[in-house]
């Protein structure tokens, strides 16, 4: 048996979820800008130390910003993992009550065998000894639906991948780990919104909204989009990795060109005048190519979401959900290229830089909501009544009906 609404508190769980991972890709972001990823250069300890005792007198400069990123981390990390119990309810207490006693017992092991630092072992045995007191206490509500469910499984297992990446970047040093790190926690808090959106208590009555029977042909259409903006966020984030965010330094045009010349002659002179007291390298034609296409993708997307926005406020009206979010979206988009330009004009400061990579994972929640809702809506034939006066109108000049609508 399963239930069709989610409790209160798990939406809420969702919704505290979705902002401390929005605040992790803040934190994360500062750590990129002010290239301190390797500050604490082994894991999952931290110096030698259980991360969770890490001594807070050696939390100083780039230290600070990358303990602080693992410690936030594992917070969102629990909460994923309550999420994903709360979702399976009553279920669960087996999970946690056996999933507590074998943790318990490696780190007992762990403990006796005095190969492994004691304080590692103290926490294995503290979590193992929680997570079987809080078996006896577990909600007792019924499972979630199967696919939820499933999202929320999603959630957890793309969580866990996110740290270990997170860690194999650490102690790999590979830029190529630190792009996929980065792709995978905007998945993740799209993903989280997802659940926010379907656990929350009228998602069930998205049925009736005004935009309900929307054309089948915007599922494409938006799902489209989304894609886009997913594919924007892989160049960003292989941008930051690689340092071709400075490498055009002005804005709209390109080294005053509309298309900048990328010869070894070009570059030479480019590499000569540059200021930059970071060490970034010298600038290459491939990190120019980059930066162009991020442009480029970036203007196709505003152009997209634009067109998303106008279908939704001339079919729907301008008080529908529908148009709403996507003008919302829209808004987010305007304020991303905003921010993308300023990180060129001023330097790539690292407020701004991660602001830039914020407002890109909120793009492409947004999107996802609204995409998810558009399926939704696909799918509910929609009322006469709720129609907007162009289809209502005709809708009545159709003979029969206008008896029929009176009669629904």
């Amino acid at each position: 048996m399963t239930r069709t609404t989610s409790p209160q508190w798990l939406h809420r769980l969702a919704v505290v979820t979705a902002a401390a991972t929005l605040l992790l890709l803040g934190i994360g972001g500062l750590v990129t800008s002010h290239g301190v990823g390797l500050a604490v250069p082994d894991w999952p300890n931290s110096y030698g130390y259980n991360m969770f005792f890490f001594p807070v007198s050696q939390w100083v400069g780039g230290i600070l910003y990358e303990h602080t990123h693992r410690l936030w981390a594992s917070l969102v990390g629990l909460l994923t993992l309550v999420l994903a119990l709360g979702l399976y309810g009553v279920r669960s207490r087996r999970w946690l009550r056996w999933g507590g006693v074998v943790v318990a017992l490696l780190g007992v092991a762990m403990l006796a065998s005095g190969r492994v630092k004691w304080d590692n072992g103290a926490f294995l045995s503290a979590t193992g000894a929680v997570a079987i007191a809080v078996s006896f206490f577990w909600p007792s509500a019924q499972p979630a639906e199967i696919w939820q469910r499933r999202l929320g499984l999603a959630a957890l297992v793309l969580v866990i991948v996110q740290g270990v990446l997170g860690g194999v970047r650490v102690v790999a040093v590979k830029n190529e780990i630190g792009i996929l790190h980065g792709m995978a926690a905007q998945l993740f808090f799209a993903l989280i919104c997802v659940i926010a959106l379907v656990t929350s208590p009228w998602w069930r009555g998205l049925g009736s909204e005004r935009a309900a029977g929307v054309p089948r042909a915007w599922r494409l259409l938006f799902l489209g989009t989304t894609a886009l903006i997913l594919l924007q966020l892989v160049l960003g984030a292989t941008m930051r990795h690689q340092h071709a965010g400075l490498a055009i330094p002005d804005f709209p045009l390109a080294y005053g060109k509309l298309w900048p010349a990328t010869d070894a002659a070009s570059l030479e002179l480019v590499n000569q005048s540059r200021l930059d007291v970071r060490d970034f390298g010298p600038v290459t034609a491939f990190q120019v190519h980059l930066h162009m296409l991020h442009r480029l993708l970036a203007v196709a997307i505003l152009l997209a979401v634009s067109f998303c926005a106008t279908r939704c406020w001339r079919g729907h009206g301008a008080r529908s959900l529908c148009a709403k979010l996507s003008m919302l979206w829209l808004g987010l988009i305007l304020a991303q290229a905003v921010l993308g330009a300023l990180t060129v004009l001023q330097n790539k400061p690292a407020d701004i830089a991660t602001l830039h990579v914020m407002v890109g994972a909120a793009c492409l929640a947004v999107g996802s909501l609204v995409t998810v809702l558009v399926f939704r809506w696909s799918l509910v034939p929609a009322k006469a009544g709720l129609l907007p006066a162009r289809e209502r109108a005709e809708t009545a000049s159709v003979p029969g009906a206008r008896g029929a609508m009176s009669a629904a």
